[in-house]
């Protein structure tokens, strides 16, 4: 598998990742043997040092640091929030124009830490398509802007607000996502990572890296006619 580079200079390289690719080793899955860092590594001949995380899920801008340096300053934006992180979402139901959802979730040990997203709804549609006790379904197109940097913070968060993401498993509707299976092939969850704005900590100079949507997500939203911005595709 070759990865698609989408930002790179003598400090910091950046991918698109595709959905389903982990970005290390883990415990989590000990059977998979592919993983973001080694692919990148072996595709350029050098170290990288991963500064953030993605779900295996979602797709999108991951970024990596060529030394240690690099990624301490790096990571050291990301503690103090001064990096804008923008996604998309594709969720069920009708969401609000706008949206702050500030609602604490649990970290690994069992601790509840802050949480805090944003987010913006960019379009809507309805579809012939009955489901429960509805003659249709209704979807929201979204812009998500995570204040706080938690696991499975957009999913746990838009789960919360009864919005859950599409083909998100377990934080989403399993009867959705059972639709999206059956009826359109779609097995992938419809949130990507779409851009990353930062200062860079060498140059000083306003950074902005964005990833182009997947295939799959471009299909189920020009099959839902949903318009995606020109600045995501």
């Amino acid at each position: 598998m070759e990865l698609e580079i989408i930002y790179q200079d003598n400090f910091f390289i950046a991918i698109n990742k595709p959905n389903g690719l982990l970005v290390h080793r883990s415990p989590i899955a000990k059977d998979e043997s592919v993983f973001a860092l080694q692919l990148l590594r072996d595709q350029v001949g050098r170290k990288v040092y991963p500064i953030h995380r993605l779900d295996r899920k979602t797709s999108g801008v991951l970024i990596f640091a060529f030394d240690t340096d690099s990624l301490k300053t790096m990571q050291k934006q990301f503690a103090e929030r001064l990096i804008k992180k923008s996604y998309l979402a594709l969720v069920r139901g009708y969401t609000d124009d706008l949206g702050l959802i500030d609602y604490p979730l649990k970290s690994e040990k069992g601790s509840l830490q802050e949480a805090i997203t944003e987010y913006k709804t960019l379009a809507r549609t309805e579809l012939h398509v009955p489901f429960g006790k509805h003659s249709t379904s209704r979807y929201s197109l979204v812009e998500v802007n995570p204040q706080t940097g938690r696991m499975h913070q957009i999913r746990k968060h838009f789960a919360h607000i009864l919005h859950p993401i599409i083909g998100d498993r377990p934080h989403g509707c399993n009867k959705q996502n059972r639709l999206f299976k059956e009826k359109w092939n779609m097995t992938i969850m419809l949130l990507h990572a779409a851009k990353l704005n930062f200062e860079h900590p060498v140059s000083m100079k306003p950074i902005t890296i964005a990833a182009k949507i997947s295939p799959e997500f471009w299909r189920m939203s020009t099959m839902m006619k949903l318009k995606i911005p020109e600045d995501f595709c």
